[in-house]
């Protein structure tokens, strides 16, 4: 938020520039100035200041370079030339658009401050940022990888039934990390195979589940789930053993399995799969709905899966399909 948004406005005739003293004022001395404001006088968050005095710290350097670190030379030309140059570079769009909510703000409190005639960044437009596609595993990827984990899963170590467990229901139900953790045993129904699932702003869905998931459900839930809450009672038999606080999935202290303990069994496996972009649980979530749309389902079904308010949240899957079937084409249509 600008100081101007936080109440620091003119008045409606516009500040008159001070004096001429402001004119030889290194443009460095006015972002000190302007940080100092934003964190004492404005209660900016520390994360806030901190992007803000990154951001100005590489203006003032670009400015320097050019010969024109004094403040009368801080005019929107500068500025645009600053922020072509950091597109030159490749930075994300989102990383442009934060680049001119700095310097909007910057050029706020310079006009209030009556230190330059009007305010420089007025006119800046921050870039649309594109939306990027979801990582999405193709069906044999994911059938290996599903495979691999299966292997491991042995009675004789709990931990790999439930982590087999863990795998095959966030695909087979595209369920998000949160879902998944806080999914209570009650909501699981072994004979309907179907999961009973809180999801965001409290709203519950019920989603099927196929074979294969099944089976690793049930195996973990008979044999894998009471090992675990029994040899966590057993550990801390000096300390009240945990409760059965019935949460389908456990750690190997009895307590509920963490979001982040899923994100690190997710990110090894996905790390031997080739394949760029993230690695975490989401990516089950998306190779789920994307294979479904692949396979023929309606959207609206999809959208009822995922549990999704808006269709458009849904339709990226549809641009996933898009994409991937242009890329074939690419590389096998002879006059692509």
């Amino acid at each position: 938020m600008t100081p101007q948004a936080r109440g620091h406005s003119a008045d409606a005739g516009g500040p008159e520039y001070a004096n001429d003293e402001n004119e030889t004022m290194r443009l460095s001395t006015a972002v000190e100035r302007f940080l100092a404001a934003v964190q004492l006088e404005y209660g900016y968050s520390e994360h806030t200041v901190r992007a803000y005095q990154r951001d100005l710290a590489w203006f003032v350097s670009f400015a320097a370079a050019s010969d024109r670190d004094d403040l009368a030379s801080c005019d929107i030309e500068l500025m645009r030339e600053w922020l072509w140059q950091r597109q030159q570079q490749g930075l994300a769009a989102t990383t442009i658009a934060r680049n001119v909510a700095t310097l909007k703000s910057f050029g706020v409190w310079l006009e209030r401050s009556r230190l330059v005639p009007g305010n420089p960044a007025s006119r800046l437009r921050a870039p649309k940022a594109g939306r990027d596609l979801p990582r999405v595993l193709a069906d044999e990827q994911m059938r290996r990888l599903l495979a691999r984990v299966e292997a491991r899963a042995t009675v004789e170590h709990p931990e790999s039934l439930r982590d087999h467990a863990v795998f095959e229901l966030l695909y087979a139900a595209a369920l998000r990390v949160s879902e998944l953790c806080t999914l209570p045993l009650s909501g699981v129904d072994a004979e309907a195979r179907t999961v009973r699932v809180l999801g965001k702003g409290g709203k519950e869905r019920v989603v099927p589940y196929g074979g294969p998931a099944a089976r690793a459900v049930d195996s973990y839930a008979t044999l894998a789930r009471p090992a675990l809450l029994a040899r966590a009672a057993q550990s801390q038999r000096a300390a009240p053993p945990p409760s059965d606080h019935g949460a389908l999935f456990v750690g190997s202290r009895g307590g509920r399995l963490t979001p982040n303990a899923v994100y690190r069994m997710v990110a090894r496996e996905l790390g031997e799969e080739t394949g760029g972009g993230p690695r975490g649980p989401h990516t089950f979530r998306h190779t789920a709905a994307t294979h479904l749309l692949n396979g023929g389902a309606d959207l609206r079904v999809v959208q009822e899966m995922l549990g999704h308010s808006s269709l458009a949240s849904t339709q990226v899957y549809t641009h996933v399909s898009t994409e991937r079937l242009a890329q074939s084409y690419r590389q096998a249509h002879p006059r692509a």
